[in-house]
C-alpha cells in the first residue's frame, strides 16, 4: 500500500524560515512604495500618501503601486498563515522526543528561528497598519510603546532560547565541530538583528524624544549582542568549513549574512536618524552613501561565497529542482530580500541623496531594475518552494504490518 506524503508533514524549526520569507518580501514590496511615492510630513508612506498619489499618478505608477499594495498583501497573508502553522507543528513538536534530540546538538540553535519569524511578523503588521488603514497616524505615537514592548517580548524568549544552549555548550562542552561546518550558528544573530531593528523603527518615525531615546537605547543593546554572535559564529565556523567541508543541506546557511547586513543595515539608518532629529546628531548624505556602499559590499562578498559552494554541491538542482528536499531551503528566500532591500537604500538613501544619481533618470531604473529583479526572482523561488514542501503529496510506501 501507498499513501501521499509531503515533506512538510516531517516538521523541523527550519520551516519557520518560510514565514520569515514571505514577510521579507512584504516588507520588500513596501519599499517600493516608500522610495517612489511621495510622503511628506513622515518618513514612511501612510494610506493618506497612497491614496493621493494614486490618485494623481501616470498609469504605469499606479500599476507599480497596485503590484506593491497587492505583494503585501498576499505575502503578509502567506507571513501569517505559515506562522499560525508552525507554532502548532511546534507545540506538537516540543513534547516529543525529536525535541530531546534536537537540544542536545548543534541544531538546537535552529529553534531561534521562532522568535526571528514572531519578530518578522510584528514588522509586517505594522506595514499592513500603514498602507492599508486610513488615520493610522493620528494615533501612531501610542502604538510605538506597544511595539517596542511586544519586540521585547520576543528578544526576552530569543535570549531565553539561547541562553538554554549556550549554557549546555560552554557550561558542559558538546558543540559537534564536524557538523559546524555552516553558518547556522548565526541564526541568534539574525533573530536578535530582527528584534533590534523592530525596536528602532520608533527612532525613524516618532516625533518624541523620549520615545526615540528608549528606542535607540533598547535596538542598540539587541544590536550589539547580535553583531558579536555573528562575528564570533562565522570565524568559528570557517575553522569547521574549512577541515570537513560544507554539509550540503545545510549549506543555505551561508548566505544568512546577506539579510542579516540587511537588517543591521537599516537598523544604523534608523538610529541615525532619530540622532540627527531629535539629538542634533546628523551624519552627512556622503556618509550614508559611504555607509550603505559598505552594507553592500559585504552583501556581495558573502554574496558570492555562498553562491560558488551552492553551485559546487549542486544545490539548486537537488533540493530545489530536484527530488530531494529540505525545510533549509527556505534560507535561500532571505539574502534575495535582503539584497533588493539594501538595494534600494543604496539607491535612494545613497546615490540620490549624495547628487550622484538623478531620481527616476535613466541610470536610477536601470539600478532599480536589478533591486526588482531579485526580488521578482525570490518570490519565483518561493512558489517553488511552496509547492515541493506544501503542495500535493507524494506517494510512498506503507509498510506492511
Amino acid at each position: 500500500m501507498t499513501h501521499a506524503t509531503k515533506p512538510s508533514d516531517t516538521w523541523a524549526p527550519q520551516y519557520f524560515l518560510a514565514s520569515v520569507g514571505a514577510g521579507g518580501i512584504a516588507v520588500a514590496f513596501f519599499i517600493w512604495l516608500m522610495m517612489w511615492v511621495p510622503h511628506p510630513g513622515q518618513t514612511v508612506p501612510i494610506f493618506e500618501d497612497i491614496a493621493a498619489h494614486f490618485g494623481a499618478a501616470g498609469l504605469l505608477s499606479q500599476a507599480m503601486m497596485a503590484v506593491a499594495m497587492a505583494g503585501i498583501a498576499v505575502f503578509a497573508f502567506f507571513n501569517l498563515k505559515l506562522l499560525v502553522w508552525n507554532l502548532g507543528r511546534y507545540a506538537q513538536f516540543k513534547k516529543s522526543a525529536a525535541m530531546e534530540k534536537l537540544r542536545s546538538t548543534n541544531a538546537e540553535v535552529q529553534l531561534l528561528a521562532m522568535p526571528l519569524a514572531l519578530a518578522m511578523t510584528i514588522n509586517v503588521l505594522f506595514i499592513l497598519g500603514m498602507v492599508f488603514v486610513p488615520k493610522l497616524w493620528t494615533v501612531v505615537e501610542y502604538l510605538f510603546p506597544v511595539a517596542m514592548a511586544a519586540f521585547l517580548t520576543v528578544g526576552a524568549l530569543a535570549l531565553g532560547l539561547l541562553g538554554r544552549f549556550y549554557g549546555r555548550v560552554f557550561g558542559k562542552g558538546g558543540l559537534d565541530w564536524a557538523a559546524n561546518n555552516n553558518f547556522g550558528q548565526v541564526l541568534p544573530a539574525f533573530a536578535l538583528g530582527m528584534v533590534a531593528v523592530g525596536l528602532s523603527a520608533a527612532a525613524a518615525l516618532s516625533g518624541n524624544a523620549v520615545t526615540v531615546g528608549i528606542s535607540i537605547t533598547l535596538a542598540s543593546i539587541f544590536f550589539v549582542i547580535a553583531l558579536i554572535i555573528a562575528l564570533i559564529a562565522v570565524v568559528v565556523a570557517f575553522v569547521s568549513m574549512a577541515q570537513h567541508g560544507v554539509g550540503a543541506e545545510m549549506a543555505p546557511t551561508l548566505t544568512i549574512i546577506v539579510p542579516l547586513t540587511t537588517v543591521l543595515g537599516i537598523f544604523a539608518l534608523r538610529v541615525n536618524h532619530g540622532l540627527g532629529t531629535q539629538f542634533g546628531a546628523h551624519m552627512e548624505n556622503g556618509e550614508y552613501l559611504y555607509l550603505l556602499s559598505l552594507f553592500i559590499g559585504v552583501q556581495v562578498a558573502f554574496g558570492l561565497f555562498s553562491l560558488a559552494i551552492l553551485r559546487a554541491q549542486g544545490y539548486f538542482g537537488r533540493f530545489v529542482t530536484g527530488p530531494e528536499a529540505s525545510p533549509g531551503s527556505y534560507a535561500l528566500v532571505c539574502p534575495g530580500v535582503g539584497f533588493s532591500v539594501m538595494m534600494q537604500f543604496l539607491i535612494n538613501k545613497g546615490l540620490v541623496a549624495a547628487g550622484v544619481v538623478t531620481k527616476f533618470g535613466a541610470v536610477y531604473w536601470a539600478l532599480s531594475a536589478v533591486s526588482v529583479a531579485a526580488l521578482l526572482a525570490t518570490v519565483v523561488l518561493v512558489l517553488m518552494l511552496n509547492a515541493k514542501h506544501f503542495g500535493a503529496g507524494r506517494m510512498a510506501a506503507v509498510p506492511a504490518e
